[in-house]
């Protein structure tokens, strides 16, 4: 009894944060919102009692088709079986809704994820990141202020208001809503990634169609681990290091897909916009339009990729499968979508031919996922160990001094495009040499630093500047002064 206290409790408070964001977000729209309801429920109430159950059934059995959907999900792998105190027996695909209300509901023993009802009791809503046709996604402070976002149903979105005109029932229409959302959650706990949003937990209220509390509520959140949508065009703007990190960690998450404990998963609704990064690393957060199906043929021309400006044709295999058809959607649009964008602009001298063959083979779709992840690692091997520099002149330090253990200030700094400081100029390098031919190249430069400030690939931090006023003590620096560009020594 307790527990359902503080999960009834929990339930309360989560309807009162949505209607406050919601308020604070579109209050003219929540007014439109309420006399629509009101106008729904009055003609149901007038309505024939014949046309209400008519209503009723057909909700009733597109709420059943949702579930087909999702308990495929939830089956294991071929061959395993999913422990359960009550059964021991493998479950089949026969509509079972006790495993879909264990799961949706949270009342399994062993939780598939850390938080439920209870964590959302001291929510802090802070903004609202982004709200569409089904979701509204809120940005929060959990109990000790832990950082989380969390998906709800949005009440505003054109999926409710589509349900409401055609079933008239507010609470039923929350729950065939919500499908999407319990779909998502499913779908997150299957396909733990390091480039999945992670799952933190979720939370299931309120009474459903069949009068049930708790199981097929349209109270759904879902909660994750806080991230930042990506931003295309200030990415285009970052160094190509931080580029090619994006490009890399989508081709290791389409890697994971196509092989994933679900099989083959395709993201049919392939955005920029469907993904987050956290602490620099790309997340695919929006799972709900993923399919792990391959589609199903009679003749080639049924494996038909269409694209805005190509098509592509794979063979209908002996068993009436599009075989492969998933993987190679998924790296198309990796391409049309990201690679173009963010790949071959200012890659390193070094590395531009292996760059420019990643952009022919997934353009053409010649390359399969294996062959694209093993190109994208040799690129990240060379960069990260050099080997890509083998052209510098081996004099590049002779004309520089160095002080170690010195840092500089009264600096005067100047600009270089793309630069981790808007301030100044600073580029990540492998090592000093690759430092003072860069120096070098610029006219403006007469020295450089290097600190113990690191990239995500290793590679050291440098800063570029026309000149400073006096060095002073810094164990973690050491600074290279140009010899021709020094008149004198600068004082220390």
């Amino acid at each position: 009894m307790p527990a359902m206290g503080a999960s009834l409790r929990a339930a309360a408070l989560l309807a009162f944060v949505v209607l406050s964001v919601l308020v604070s977000l579109l209050i003219g729209s929540l007014q439109q919102f309420g006399a629509r309801i009101t106008r729904f429920s009055n003609a149901t109430v007038a309505g024939d009692d014949e046309q209400f159950a008519s209503l009723r059934r057909a909700l009733i059995y597109q709420l059943n088709e949702r579930r087909k959907e999702i308990i495929p999900l939830l089956l294991p792998p071929p061959g395993q079986t999913l422990p359960s105190p009550q059964h021991s027996q493998t479950r089949t695909f026969n509509l079972d809704s006790t495993l879909w209300d264990e799961i949706a509901g949270g009342l399994r023993e062993a939780r598939l994820d850390e938080m439920g009802c209870d964590s959302l009791l001291d929510v802090q809503t802070l903004q609202i990141l982004g709200s569409g046709y089904t979701k509204l996604v809120v940005k929060v402070n959990l109990a000790g202020g832990q950082p989380a976002a969390l998906k709800l149903v949005n009440e505003q979105g054109i999926d409710m208001e589509k349900c409401l005109e055609d079933f008239k029932d507010p609470q039923g229409c929350r729950e065939l809503v919500a499908y999407k959302l319990k779909k998502e959650m499913v779908l997150l706990q299957r396909l733990q990634h390091p480039n999945v949003i992670k799952l933190k937990g979720h939370c299931v209220g309120g009474q459903g169609v069949w009068g049930a509390r708790g199981g097929d509520g349209g109270r759904v959140t879902v909660i994750l681990e806080q991230g930042s949508p990506l931003q295309m065009i200030q990415l285009l703007q970052s160094p190509w290091e931080d580029r090619f990190r994006v490009c890399l960690d989508l081709v290791r998450l389409l890697h994971f897909l196509s092989r994933s404990p679900l099989g083959s998963v395709a993201l049919l609704d392939f955005q920029p916009r469907q993904f987050v990064t956290v602490s620099g690393e790309l997340k695919l957060t929006d799972l709900d339009d993923a399919s792990p199906q391959e589609p199903e043929c009679r003749a080639d021309a049924d494996c038909t990729l269409q694209f805005p400006h190509r098509n592509f044709t794979l063979p209908c295999s002996a068993a009436g499968v599009c075989e492969g058809l998933n993987e190679r959607r998924n790296i198309y649009n990796a391409y049309r979508y990201f690679f173009t964008y963010l790949l071959p602009h200012q890659a390193p001298p070094g590395l531009t031919h292996l760059v420019d063959h990643i952009m022919n083979s997934t353009g053409e779709l010649s390359a399969d996922i294996n062959q694209t992840l093993e190109a994208f690692e040799d690129i990240l091997h060379l960069y990260k160990s050099g080997l890509h520099l083998d052209s510098l002149p081996p004099s590049a330090l002779r004309d520089y001094s160095v002080m170690r253990g010195m840092g500089t200030s009264g600096n005067v700094e100047y600009r270089c495009w793309p630069s981790y400081s808007q301030q100044g100029c600073v580029l990540s390098v492998h090592s000093a040499q690759e430092a003072a031919s860069i120096c070098s190249s610029h006219s403006h430069c007469t020295s450089f630093s290097l600190s113990g400030h690191k990239t995500w690939t290793g590679r050291l931090l440098a800063s570029f500047r026309s000149s400073f006023s006096h060095m002073e003590p810094d164990a973690t620096s050491e600074v290279y002064v140009r010899k021709s560009k020094a008149a004198q020594p600068p004082p220390v």
